[in-house]
């Protein structure tokens, strides 16, 4: 619930939003230019690259914001900041398909965001345990 509140404070809707709308047009304007010189295509495959490497890698960003986020935010809430471990143990230990490369992915991956909360659990449990106390 954290992660997605972390969402909206962030406004990372909106800013994937601009950063494409962005792309599209210097794409658009880089074709209009060059496309008689590069061929046919150009934008296609321009726009199959901006979505493969640049977008995803936004995504991931904000993905592993709303991560960082969300987990202050449960622990501020009385929420056990452990229990975010051991969600991602068993979401891995559910999906055992093959997964696509981390740099292809609009998401980190589940062993990345264990490490993350991992490391972030010595800031967050204070936050914790001075809303269990409240």
């Amino acid at each position: 619930m954290g992660h997605e509140i972390a969402h909206a404070l962030r406004e990372h809707s909106r800013e994937q939003l601009s950063q494409a709308m962005a792309a599209q047009t210097a794409i658009g304007v880089a074709s209009a230019l060059l496309g008689g010189w590069l061929g046919a295509g150009t934008s296609e495959i321009a726009n199959t690259a901006y979505d493969s490497v640049i977008a995803t890698k936004f995504s991931r960003v904000d993905e592993s914001e709303a991560d960082r986020i969300g987990l202050e935010l449960a622990a501020r809430a009385g929420y056990d900041p452990r229990a975010g471990v051991s969600l991602w143990q068993k979401m891995i230990k559910a999906d055992q398909s093959g997964k696509q490369p981390e740099f292809l992915s609009t998401h980190p991956a589940e062993a990345n965001r264990v490490k993350q909360i991992e490391a972030l659990l010595p800031t967050v449990m204070p936050l914790y345990e001075a809303a269990r106390r409240a």
